[in-house]
Parts: C-alpha cells; structure tokens; sequence
C-alpha cells in the first residue's frame, strides 16, 4: 500500500524536540521524506502496523498530530507537485 505519513510534534520544550526527532528517524526507516514532516511510504500491511506502533510510542498525544493516509493507485495519476520536489523512488527497497 502507499502511504503518507504527516506529523505536527510540539516543539517548545527539549523533551518535544527529541520526540519530533524520534518520529522523523522511524519515519525515514519505512520511507521517504517528501516534506519536513511528510513521508512516503510503500508498505506490507504488516510494516505498517510496525510504523503505526512505533510512532504511537513516540507521540505525545496532549500534544502533537499525527495522520495516516492511504494513497490511491498508481499514486504517480493522483500526485501532483509543485515547486522544489524530491523525486522519490518508493520502488526501491527501504532497509527497515
């Protein structure tokens, strides 16, 4: 499945900060950055519930945002960018 991953952690303490950096580290191990804090990702079911998992742990959820979204296929009809774009290969395989 692809999947966008998008996240708003509140960083006006340490403790936030390390979180914020915490959800982008997981987030890279099952995908790809297309935003500072937007990733996609192409997963199993099964990673996905790893990824979910993970970042539940991390979050803080009196504080911070996170969202899942599972994209249409092929996602290359529905995507459009604009401006200054990573061009990201989800067929390549990402080392979890």
């Amino acid at each position: 499945m692809h999947l966008l991953v998008a996240y708003d952690v509140n960083t006006e303490t340490k403790e936030g900060r390390r979180r914020l950096r915490k959800v982008a580290i997981a987030c890279k191990n099952f995908g790809q950055r297309a935003q500072k804090s937007v990733f996609e990702c192409e997963l199993e079911e099964k990673h996905y519930e790893r990824l979910k998992a993970a970042l539940l742990k991390i979050i803080n959820k009196e504080q911070d945002s996170l969202r899942f979204y599972r994209l249409m296929e092929p996602v290359e009809k529905y995507r459009e960018t604009f401006g200054i774009s990573l061009i990201l290969n989800l067929d390549e395989p990402v080392i979890i």
